[in-house]
């Protein structure tokens, strides 16, 4: 069973400045609640018992949101308002569950999954990424299911406009489960559109095994100088390593951009 899921939060978000120059974009309020716990709420729905954030030093804020018991006492004590008390234990919750592990240098999401080994027990673990949410069905929760019937890892999956594959992670499929589920013979990261193997993408979903660590080890650099998770899930492709494509039945939003973000709250706020 998958108990644990790490989530990473280093990024700069600088899609959103202004509005993070001074506060990390996983804070920020979506319909009077911060973003990160709609991505906390469905790791709980969906099961998961222990949660490893990755931050830098200059996004302490985010661990001070859930450190902040002293402010809460102070001001239950004096109002004993109902709503507060009621978020606090809320974040109370949610503490017991986080670790957290920091990445003070952008080297790409691969270094930042790498900074979690020491903490992930099981053989596979869940990813998710923050930008991405998925509202009306708990996408994790559904990927977790199939992983159990496969005993694969799972990446979820999402039909583009091919005019846009240049954009996204792209899969190459092979052979159909059923009619949301596929194998995964490869990604291709950013493809151009004379090159891309389908519309399918790669959103911000990822089951992912334990070994993926000693390929993250060993990996060199790719573009930008990063260390790409990609490269490595290719690389236990090729070692016919199962991985499958879920196309997820929920609605995806992007929060990692401000026309994004603004469209997140209004459909949010239709929920």
């Amino acid at each position: 069973m998958i108990k644990q899921a790490i989530i990473p939060l280093a990024g700069l978000g600088t899609r959103l400045l202004p509005l993070t120059s001074v506060f990390p974009k996983e804070l920020l309020p979506i319909n009077g609640k911060p973003g990160i716990e709609y991505i906390l709420d469905e790791c709980i729905e969906a099961g998961i018992k222990e949660v490893v954030f990755i931050i830098s030093k200059k996004k302490k804020s985010v661990k001070n949101y859930f450190y902040n018991d002293s402010f809460y006492k102070k001001i239950i004590k004096k109002k004993k308002d109902s709503r507060i008390i009621k978020e606090y234990k809320k974040i109370l919750k949610y503490k017991k569950m986080i670790k957290f592990v920091y990445q003070n240098k952008p080297l790409g999401t691969g270094d930042a999954v790498l900074k979690t080994r020491k903490y992930i027990k099981g053989n596979f673990f869940l990813m998710l990424l923050p930008d991405d949410l998925i509202i009306k069905h708990n996408c994790s929760k559904s990927m977790i299911k199939i992983h159990n019937q496969h005993k694969s890892s799972v990446m979820a999956s999402m039909n583009v406009n091919k005019k846009t594959v240049s954009r996204w992670g792209i899969y190459k499929l092979g052979k159909k489960i059923n009619k949301t589920n596929y194998f995964i013979n490869d990604v291709v990261e950013k493809p151009a559109l004379t090159n891309a193997p389908s519309n399918k993408a790669v959103i911000g979903r990822y089951i992912l095994p334990k070994i993926i660590f000693s390929k993250l080890l060993n990996q060199k650099p790719g573009k930008g100088g990063e260390i790409h998770i990609t490269d490595a899930i290719r690389s236990l492709i090729n070692e016919n390593k199962k991985f499958v494509a879920h196309s997820f039945s929920g609605k995806y939003l992007d929060c990692g951009s401000m026309s994004g973000y603004i469209k997140s709250a209004i459909e949010i706020s239709k929920l």
